[in-house]
């Protein structure tokens, strides 16, 4: 859905593991245990394993170590990137590969995700640098907007009055690929000149409200969906006692979306700024 490289995780996506994906998530047989007066050797070989055991598995505390790493190394990217803007073009160019890998290795690879972390903290804060000096004090209420994005979120999480559902995350789907379609759009005509401005389409206005903002609170909302699936991911990956190495994966699909969400306040920001 929004994050291939957690929802194509059997380990993480919630959905039933066979035995086979178990003994290759766990690296290990599956177990022989029966159950007595219920099972026979036959069904016993049939059934995943239970509470396949695990030196290190993946829990609440070490997962999000690994995502605060990751936040730190994004904002220690975004202040070279913010002394020295030039690098943002390749941390841009750096990020997004490093985003496609990451997004669909079958194993999660530490080196490559915290090498995505420091290449896009270049680019946002070579962006961020460059749009807080058109409009001073943007930045800080970009970031102040994007962790009560955050927040509120994980307490609505936390509170269980906040689940993804089959049919929410269909039209989740729908909204995704018709943001994306509306964004490459956008750039050909930004690049071929169609249209003006910093934004292109997004400075068209409809009935007054600028097309950018729009698309923009479209698109949080969006991300905050995307949160609550991540939440979700990293529910079921610690209640299926994955190993540890799964919480990379986890930590790197939040920070994809923690990223998006600050580059679209930031946008909305400049929009409303920008009038």
């Amino acid at each position: 859905m929004s994050n291939p490289a957690l929802n194509n995780n059997p380990a993480l996506n919630g959905k039933s593991l066979s035995a086979e994906e178990l003994r290759r998530i766990y690296d290990q047989p599956a177990a022989q245990t029966q159950r007595p007066g219920i099972d026979t050797p036959e069904t016993t070989a049939q059934r995943p394993p239970i509470d396949a055991p695990s030196d290190k598995p993946m829990t609440y505390e070490n997962t999000i170590n690994k995502i605060v790493m990751l936040f730190v190394l994004v904002v220690a990217g975004a202040a070279v990137g913010w002394f020295v803007p030039i690098l943002m073009i390749p941390g841009v160019i750096a990020g997004l590969v490093l985003g496609l890998v990451n997004a669909f290795k079958k194993e999660p690879s530490p080196g490559l995700i915290v090498a995505y972390a420091v290449a896009q903290g270049l680019f946002l804060g070579g962006i961020s640098g460059m749009l807080e000096g058109m409009f001073p004090g943007i930045v800080s209420q970009a970031v102040i907007g994007t962790l009560a994005v955050f927040a509120v979120t994980l307490l609505l999480f936390r509170s269980g009055k906040v689940r993804t559902s089959p049919k929410a995350t269909k039209i989740f789907l729908i909204a995704m690929l018709g943001y994306l379609a509306f964004s490459v759009v956008n750039v050909i005509l930004m690049f071929t000149g169609v249209t003006e401005g910093m934004f292109g389409a997004r400075n068209i206005t409809v009935m007054g409200i600028p097309l950018g903002v729009i698309i923009g609170v479209l698109a949080v909302l969006l991300a905050a969906y995307s949160l609550v699936m991540d939440f979700e991911f990293v529910q079921n990956g610690v209640q299926n006692r994955v190993p540890e190495k799964w919480g990379w994966t986890a930590a790197f699909g939040i920070t994809v979306t923690l990223v998006w969400l600050y580059l679209e306040i930031l946008r909305i920001l400049a929009i409303l700024r920008g009038d």
